[in-house]
């Protein structure tokens, strides 16, 4: 825990001297959502890889860059690209960079991800706010030694997803025009989709969706005390009885 202490603390120095401190908000852009960042009035960007001890996307149509400007009066940094398990980094380095937002002053956490949607009632190209989830994944990002600076041993996720901020994304979607239903996330490791038996499944303990990402990132910012607020873009209709293959 010391090492991922000092690791932190060199990267904090590193974006400091670049002005991304005292940032109020953070958001990680998922698959195929980076022209949000067209709405930041961007001041600076810097990719992943000259970041100390941040990961480098592997992952293609990602551009893996960190990014600081304003929504507003909101100063804001953004992940543009993430990180995945699948791409073979530990939980604890695919979440190394929340904790990171969050020395940089960060209180609010947006997330968003491509999902695909096994309610029936989600169509494709639809938005869903998460209003919980299923964490599926066969590791966890605060296994190991716990330093009491971050936060408690046993995290409590009775609410991951922060209901003032799932409200306030709800409140403004309506003011849009936009229609955004709500539903509970499932985390699969990946990169394979889900076989219809495994949709079955994923449908009957609750699921209304199922994406690789998300979760991993909420738990640790329950962890360091980041409350958060994430939206799925249904990228796909995952029905096991009418399933067609998909080409992400």
């Amino acid at each position: 825990m010391d090492k991922m202490l000092d690791k932190l603390k060199e990267s904090y120095a590193f974006l400091a001297g670049q002005a991304f401190d005292n940032a109020s908000v953070g958001i990680v852009l998922g698959t195929g959502l980076e022209a949000f960042i067209d709405k930041i009035k961007i001041e600076k960007k810097i990719p992943y890889s000259f970041i100390p001890h941040f990961p480098v996307s592997t992952v293609e149509f990602h551009k893996a860059q960190l990014i600081c400007g304003s929504i507003g009066n909101n100063k804001v940094v953004a992940m543009q690209g993430r990180f995945h398990y699948y791409e073979g980094y530990s939980m604890q380095q695919i979440t190394f960079p929340i904790r990171v937002i969050k020395q940089l002053g960060v209180e609010y956490l947006f997330l968003s991800n491509a999902a695909g949607g096994i309610n029936k009632k989600l169509k494709k190209g639809g938005l869903v706010i998460i209003k919980d989830h299923i964490n599926l994944h066969p590791d966890n990002p605060l296994r190991g030694l716990n330093d009491p600076e971050f936060g408690n041993r046993f995290v409590d996720m009775s609410e991951p997803y922060d209901l003032k901020l799932n409200k306030l994304l709800k409140k403004s979607a309506n003011k849009l025009n936009i229609k955004m239903q709500n539903g509970v996330y499932a985390s699969v490791m990946g990169p394979n989709l889900e076989t219809k038996s495994e949709y079955k499944y994923l449908r009957m303990i609750g699921a209304d969706m199922v994406g690789m990402s998300t979760v991993p990132e909420v738990i640790v910012a329950n962890h360091i005390g980041l409350k958060c607020a994430a939206v799925s873009v249904i990228t796909d209709e995952c029905d096991p009885d009418n399933l067609q293959p998909v080409n992400i």
